[in-house]
């Protein structure tokens, strides 16, 4: 029998899912075709509403060999594993002969744990476990999560904590499962046959495509023991979020109240010694902690320098006295020995890295009023271990609405660890092969918004009351008649922002974020054309409103990092010592990437129309001001305020003409 075309079955998967086959996606198709077969890599750039999910499995599905997809967020996992896989399988199904099996995959303290569930949890207190359920006051939120979780126990075939509908607190679900550190092993545990993490690893091991996040896919690289199985094709999606959460999979943290914990879950696990050497190691880091100012630390205080040393090799002395002591006067000592000695190991690795300085960590202390005190350590870049790790023995695919920044994809491509398009293996033959494609947009942006800057506003100053912005922005939201989305630098800005003109605008509604969960604010704004939705980063990317809600987007100013982010700062630093320009390389890169995830929460659809309107005379005026519009959808560019005062005033009619047909 003939094997089917891609084209054929390109076809039949859009057709069962029901869209429609658009130009974009078949030449993405192709791109991933082609990088499966040679086994080099791809970065796409597939705009909104190009089908992309569609545009890398079939060709993957067509292939037959292993993949794994990798997204930053649960929408997309649920949409691939519970809509687009299966309806893909099905309508391949006759024309490739075979069934490809696919899993969604996790991390372990994304499942319930049966251990905990039926023996209890490790106490820091008292000897042996607790019963939480009795433990819990029934009728308060946390024992009305842990009878809904043991209720459900009883009825979930995955354990997954995301098939939980209504979900619970972190607090509840925390008592129901366990880290990798902190889990017996199916062997030793009297639950590992029935365990729904090892049933997970093993449908994984057994499908075809595996779908997993970008956290998992992380600690796979960085740890050396791998979490995913063999595979031979990698495909990343919302790749753009790929480096930060990388970066926080490889970040350490201290804190007084984590290396006490630790102290008190291994107290009456060792010798006398031990403990008290542990002790008193956490009372000097404890006490030292109160000296140190916020920041970037450079060099490590001699003082905090020798407080980490000593709280080192206490751990190292609990760590290894742990399993030299047993007693069986604790109930479940296996399960209260392994959480102690995942907490100590915690605080010993942290310790330990801090301690040897290395030159491609950054150390910094922070302070907050709810959390308190903390050392954190991060790598200055993990461009190098991605392009060790991520790109070795398999061909990998990296897709986005925005991998491609102020025209090119290499600013993207530097993070990740590769070398400027069409240079890799000239002079290195270690550096990947890899190319850039970017497929467009089935949207004509052009016709369908508007690029405004308020080129007359005053430059804005960090902190700095903006009566002019706040003027600019309530003019922008009455001409729209509402319908608007303030993304915003901080969310002291928002709040600002949303308390002045709840005053000033009262006839619309203003959310802010923060105020009702994200979920309860985004069905909110959907719902009423009048309401604005005022809020910060994760709403840069994470709203999704077509339609009349949102036919003004409105950013207060260009998202750099700020000037005193400790890792943001430092990487900036190093980029300029080695001769480059740290700027353009870091601030300018960072916030080109956030600008056009905001920018895209405007069209969403091919029938939407509005504003994308920028409150910053620096994306008008500065020089790295052509780098960032370039960054952006290509939509109408202006300066006008009348013009698009005008334009929004038409756009509100033509909508409620609409609305009220």
């Amino acid at each position: 029998m003939t094997k089917p075309s891609l084209p054929e079955l390109l076809h039949a998967a859009v057709t069962a899912v029901g869209g429609t086959e658009r130009p974009g996606q078949v030449t993405m198709a192709e791109a991933v075709e082609a990088a499966i077969d040679d086994g080099s890599h791809l970065l796409v750039q597939a705009g909104t509403g190009t089908g992309k999910s569609l545009g890398y499995l079939v060709p993957a599905l067509a292939h037959g060999e292993r993949v794994v997809v990798a997204t930053a967020t649960l929408a997309l996992q649920r949409q691939l594993v519970e809509r687009d896989l299966p309806r893909t399988v099905d309508a391949l199904h006759p024309l490739l002969r075979r069934r490809p099996e696919f899993a969604m995959l996790k991390g372990r303290s994304n499942y319930l744990c049966l251990h905990r569930l039926h023996e209890g949890v490790p106490q820091d207190e008292e000897e042996g476990l607790f019963d939480q359920f009795e433990a819990a006051a029934p009728s308060s939120k946390l024992g009305q999560d842990l009878l809904r979780l043991r209720d459900w126990a009883d009825e979930t075939e995955s354990g997954d904590r995301d098939d939980l509908t209504p979900g619970v607190s972190d607090r509840a679900w925390g008592q129901v499962s366990v880290s990798s550190r902190e889990c017996l092993g199916a062997t030793k545990c009297a639950y590992g046959a029935e365990c729904f993490a090892e049933s997970a690893r093993e449908r994984a091991k057994l499908a075809e495509v595996v779908v997993t996040n970008h956290a998992l896919l992380a600690i796979d690289a960085i740890e050396g023991a791998p979490v995913l199985p063999q595979h031979e094709v990698l495909i990343v999606d919302e790749a753009h979020e790929l480096v930060s959460r990388v970066t926080g999979v490889a970040t350490g943290e201290l804190t007084p109240g984590q290396v006490n914990r630790a102290v008190r879950r291994c107290a009456k696990l060792v010798n006398e010694k031990a403990a008290d050497q542990l002790q008193t190691a956490a009372e000097g880091f404890e006490r030292l902690m109160e000296l140190v100012l916020p920041g970037r630390l450079e060099e490590i205080p001699e003082d905090l320098g020798y407080a980490l040393m000593a709280l080192r090799d206490a751990a190292r002395t609990v760590i290894s006295a742990i399993g030299a002591t047993r007693d069986k006067s604790v109930q479940d000592e296996d399960a209260v020995r392994k959480q102690a000695l995942a907490s100590v190991e915690s605080v010993h690795d942290v310790a330990e890295r801090i301690v040897n300085g290395s030159e491609w960590d950054v150390v910094w202390y922070e302070r907050h009023d709810r959390f308190g005190a903390s050392l954190r350590v991060a790598p200055m870049s993990v461009s190098g271990l991605l392009r060790e790790k991520l790109f070795a023995d398999r061909s990998v695919v990296l897709t986005s609405a925005t991998l491609k920044l102020g025209g090119d994809f290499n600013g993207v491509g530097a993070s990740l660890g590769l070398a400027p398009e069409g240079t890799a293996g000239k002079e290195d033959e270690d550096v990947p092969q890899w190319k850039g494609v970017d497929v467009g947009s089935p949207f004509d942006y052009p016709r369908q918004g508007i690029l405004y800057v308020a080129k007359h506003l005053s430059r804005p100053a960090r902190d700095g009351d903006r009566a002019d912005m706040l003027d600019e922005l309530t003019e922008l939201i009455q001409a729209a008649g509402g319908r608007t989305l303030g993304l915003f630098s901080s969310m002291r800005a928002a709040q600002l922002a949303a308390e002045e003109l709840r005053g000033r605008i009262p006839e619309y509604p203003i959310l802010l974020q923060g105020e009702e969960t994200l979920g309860e604010l985004i069905k909110n704004f959907a719902a009423d054309p009048r309401t604005c939705l005022f809020g910060t980063l994760s709403l840069w990317q994470g709203v999704d409103v077509p339609g009349p809600s949102c036919q003004l987007v409105v950013m207060d100013k260009i998202p750099f990092p700020r000037p005193d982010d400790p890792l943001m700062s430092a990487r900036q630093k190093a980029v300029e010592d080695a001769g480059g320009n740290g700027f353009m390389a870091v601030a300018a890169t960072h916030a080109a990437l956030l600008m056009a995830q905001g920018a895209g929460r405007l069209v969403r659809a091919s029938g939407d129309r509005g504003v994308v309107a920028v409150l910053d005379q620096r994306l008008a005026t500065a020089r790295y001001g052509s780098y960032l519009k370039a960054s952006l959808p290509d939509f109408w560019y202006t300066t006008d305020r009348n013009q698009v005062r005008r334009s929004l005033s038409a756009i509100d009619a033509t909508a409620r003409q609409s609305e009220a047909e």
